[in-house]
């Protein structure tokens, strides 16, 4: 029984996270994991996940 309980409260876990994921990626959040929400005052990403690199190199 407590190994039904603690597959359901993964699955809820999950998916909370997925939908967080799935929400922000459809409001137009490049960098979702990011600290300081890549509004790094000198556009050169964020130490931690150099979110705008890539749009650098392009």
């Amino acid at each position: 029984m407590i190994d039904y309980i603690l597959i359901g409260v993964l699955l809820v876990i999950i998916g909370a996270a997925a939908r967080y994921v799935y929400k922000a990626k459809k409001s137009g959040k490049k960098c979702i994991g990011c600290p300081e929400g890549c509004s790094c005052s000198t556009k050169q990403g964020c130490p931690s996940c150099h979110c705008h690199d890539t749009e650098i190199s392009k």
